[in-house]
């Protein structure tokens, strides 16, 4: 049996590493070996080396696009969090004790239907439900609120300075849902008992949360961290639907996959988009790995 082992394991696993190097791997390549070349997708491609790398460096759409990123990296997976966060205690071990376990809030199954609905909606659908919502007349949600009590409206995806925190909002509001039931999940896993020896000592909810909760959890924000700042890099969907003219006004709210769509499909600059396709994975590739890296910590046994 131990001979027949390693051609027993390789038999099952062929097929699908088979299949993620056909559609994974192979394409990620393809994009490596394309941006190396200046193809406009109908002739046949021209080898460049570097340049579209080096025309990077100088475009000033490329870079303000990470600069947005840099803005959604620290402000979404720090407001989807700490929302997330304090929502699942409160769901799970905000309320009273019953039997010696601690329960969350009256209504609490209620409201995890609630604040997971946004997941079961595509981020086309929420984008249009936020156009809606935004709208800078009385149609709109919030403005038409506004001007029926005698204020101004709010151009919440017009102004510049606006726009980016506006699609952040909606990004918020799309994942929370998900990191309640994700938050809830582990604190689910912490046993009862060590609540209970905490509150024996005096702790209250606050203590119980910073002290207890939060560094039970702190694989689970780990992984939360690292899957916000993926979602960070791309947001295509939401820009592409709620931004004025696909990353604007003027370019305020551009991400980089907006760019690689306007390159390529706009542009025919297959060469350029593939470059920037590039750049983007690996700056992906680098977050995660320095997260993992500055957030490890010794695990806590329970």
């Amino acid at each position: 049996m131990r001979h027949g082992k390693y051609p027993f394991v390789i038999g099952f696993l062929f097929a699908p590493v088979a299949l993620y190097v056909t559609f994974v791997i192979w394409p990620y390549a393809q994009a490596f070996q394309i941006s190396m070349t200046n193809w406009r997708g109908l002739s046949a491609p021209q080898w460049v080396g570097f340049d579209n790398y080096r025309r990077l460096l100088d475009d000033g759409a490329f870079w303000k696009a990470v600069q947005h990123h840099g803005v959604l990296l620290l402000a979404l997976p720090l407001i989807t969090i700490a929302i997330a966060l304090f929502f699942a205690f409160l769901l799970n071990v905000g309320g009273k004790s019953s039997g010696g376990q601690r329960q969350g809030v009256w209504g609490a199954k209620f409201y995890r239907v609630v604040f997971f609905f946004p997941q079961v909606l595509a981020v086309a659908i929420i984008a249009v439900l936020f156009q809606m919502v935004y709208r800078p007349n009385e149609s709109g949600l919030i403005n038409g609120v506004l001007m029926k009590i005698g204020l101004e409206p709010i151009l919440f995806l017009v102004k510049p300075n606006l726009a980016l925190w506006s699609i952040l909002a909606v990004l918020v509001w799309q994942a929370v849902g998900f990191y309640v039931v994700l938050f809830s999940a582990g604190m689910a896993s912490i046993p009862g008992e060590i609540y209970e020896a905490a509150e024996m000592d005096g702790a209250s909810r606050v203590t119980l949360f910073f002290r207890v909760t939060l560094p039970l959890l702190w694989d689970t924000l780990q992984v939360a961290w690292v899957y916000l700042g993926i979602a960070a890099f791309d947001a295509f969907a939401i820009v592409a639907v709620l931004s004025v003219d696909g990353g604007g006004p003027d370019g305020a709210t551009t991400v980089l996959a907006m760019e690689i769509y306007r390159n390529a499909f706009v542009y025919s600059k297959y060469g350029y988009a593939s470059a920037m396709g590039v750049a983007l994975f690996f700056l992906t590739l680098t977050f995660a790995a320095l997260t993992l890296r500055l957030t490890k910590r010794e695990s806590v046994e329970y």
